[in-house]
């Protein structure tokens, strides 16, 4: 799993960015991240994804 705190992604509902560390259940099958919508910040969540599905994530805007 490559996905890190920063990170940021988009859907359907917004734009959401990493809170906490990822980690994966079911023998790795599933990952979950929780996340935070950026511009709502007290919007927060768990997302989940198969571990085989690709999501398109921009890296956070830390340490630039």
């Amino acid at each position: 799993m490559e996905l890190q705190v920063g990170d940021r992604f988009s859907d359907e509902t917004g734009e959401w960015e990493v809170v906490a560390s990822p980690y994966a259940a079911a023998g790795g099958k599933i990952a979950y991240a929780r996340v935070q919508r950026v511009d709502q910040p007290a919007t927060v969540g768990v997302r989940s994804w198969s571990a085989h599905e690709r999501i398109n994530v921009r890296r956070g805007e830390e340490g630039k």
